[in-house]
């Protein structure tokens, strides 16, 4: 069996609603991400998932990652991992996009990064740090982490450069699938919100 990654993002937050980049900042989710958590835990306990019982599962140690790993009722299953915390974003943590590009127009993340944090190349090395993970057994992998190194282990899965990361938004409580296609790493599904329609 060809080993899958299944990406799971943090449910809502107050920070993740208005935009502002949530890096190594502790925030708890909403009421909002806490019911999506439970509706995305459903969605994996049901067929075709059916709880995944061969999985390994593991999580960011940030509290919004843990609580859905958590809500969605793979806690005790969950391993902590700090390599799938957020991009350290430095002087930009708690901005918005907007609020950047006052000072620096035109300003991309995934081209540009962020002062006083982690580099692209770092960013670039965790992304593939878990992907060679994910690669490293026959058995899928569930991962409960963050939009942008989500996004980056996307890119990285698919072997391409990290910017192609900006072109895949990933909204929270989405559930994407990586898989293979003719024995290239290929897109399952990306940014499923299905399980929030009920």
């Amino acid at each position: 069996m060809a080993p899958r990654i299944l990406l799971a993002r943090h449910g809502q937050t107050s920070w993740s609603l208005s935009g502002k980049h949530t890096g190594r900042t502790d925030v708890s989710l909403l009421d909002e991400g806490r019911q999506g958590a439970k509706l995305l835990g459903e969605r994996l306990h049901r067929p075709p998932y059916d709880g995944m019982p061969g999985v390994e599962v593991r999580t960011s140690p940030l509290v919004r990652a843990r609580e859905t790993c958590e809500l969605a009722g793979f806690g005790e299953r969950a391993q902590t991992w700090d390599t799938l915390m957020e991009w350290h974003y430095g002087a930009y943590e708690g901005m918005t996009p907007d609020e950047i590009r006052a000072d620096r127009p035109g300003w991309l993340i995934w081209r540009d990064g962020v002062p006083e944090g982690e580099t692209l190349a770092e960013v670039t090395a965790r992304a593939d740090e878990v992907v060679a993970w994910a690669r490293s057994a026959d058995r899928d992998v569930l991962v409960f982490a963050h939009g942008h190194i989500l996004r980056s282990i996307g890119a990285r899965w698919l072997e391409l450069p990290l910017d192609f990361a900006a072109r895949i938004r990933l909204n929270p409580t989405s559930l994407s699938v990586l898989g293979w296609a003719y024995g290239e790493p290929a897109v399952e599904s990306w940014n499923d919100l299905g399980h929030l329609a009920g």
